[in-house]
């Protein structure tokens, strides 16, 4: 039973599934279950003999900034009420997908899994990082108290076909393709972007994302978080240059620094994932997002 399966990172992740042959496969659809509230969340358990929970609502700085309440009480009743439910269904394994805004601020460089702790997240990204990073103490919890198999896994931002484009709640790379895109469409001389530019980020390919789950679900059975993660960090700036250079655009880039740039680096020790569930990136950075700009103007440009 794969939560969210609609989404983003669920169409590929249940392509990959499907692919394996399971006896069924059964993904909510909303309205019909709403998973804020329990008991639809426990209808929706007793369907499945594994839960991978990616249900979410998520956004870039920007819907961070606007929804602050809805993001943080709309992903903390998932998380909860859905293990709560899993856990009462006597589901055998439970995957919850945590987020990079989970980890403070000012961590280290690469970020390992044990500094999750050591501080509190960047401010706009912190109702929504913290409620998912609870799932970490729940799952932590129900493994110690009812030897429930349930695991924590901390994505970097997702990005790919299929990923959001909507200007008032896309992550950076979607939001930058569509600027950049319908620069060029339009003929414009420059694009906005915000902040400075110093701001780094990681990025992981969507389809490599999906097959990290995969080998999660069927190789990882313990209580420590792991990262997911591609093991590289780029400035925002960079990004925006090969953004440009890749969607065709010849016009000036004009930074923004009014608007935030959030945490000021982002790249994850992907280590880990490597040693527990032999998982590792296979898809290079300009490759993805040529990918990603393409299938934009072939599917919503």
């Amino acid at each position: 039973m794969v939560t969210g399966g609609n989404g983003f990172l669920g169409k590929h992740l249940v392509a990959k599934i499907k692919a394996k042959k399971p006896r069924s496969i059964f993904i909510p659809k909303h309205p019909e279950y709403d998973l804020r509230k329990y008991e639809d969340c426990l209808k929706v358990a007793k369907k499945g003999d594994i839960i991978i929970h990616l249900a979410a609502n998520v956004g870039g700085i920007g819907y961070n900034r606007e929804f602050p309440a809805n993001l943080f009480d709309d992903n903390i009743l998932m998380g909860t009420f859905m293990m709560m439910a899993g856990k009462a269904a006597k589901v055998k394994k439970y995957i919850a997908l945590g987020t990079i805004c989970a980890y403070p601020k000012f961590t280290p460089v690469p970020f390992k899994e044990k500094n999750l702790w050591y501080g509190y997240p960047e401010e706009t990204n912190a109702p929504y990082g913290l409620a998912k990073k609870m799932q970490l103490v729940q799952a932590q919890a129900y493994r110690q108290q009812y030897g429930f198999n349930a695991i924590f896994l901390l994505p970097v931002n997702l990005y790919g076909p299929g990923d959001n484009f909507n200007p008032k709640s896309s992550h950076v790379i979607p939001a930058l393709i569509r600027k950049f895109v319908e620069a060029k469409q339009k003929g414009d001389k420059e694009v906005i972007v915000w902040g400075t530019g110093n701001a780094s980020r990681e990025f992981l390919y969507v389809d490599d994302a999906a097959e990290a789950l995969v080998l999660a679900a069927e190789r990882y059975n313990k209580e420590d978080p792991v990262n997911l993660g591609a093991g590289f960090e780029i400035k925002i700036r960079d990004l925006a240059k090969l953004i440009k250079k890749l969607s065709g655009f010849e016009g000036k880039i004009v930074w923004d620094r009014t608007k935030p740039n959030g945490q000021p680096r982002r790249m994850l020790d992907v280590s880990l994932a490597n040693k527990e569930f032999g998982f590792k990136a296979k898809t290079s950075f300009e490759e993805g997002l040529k990918n990603t700009i393409d299938w934009y103007i072939q599917n919503l440009a």
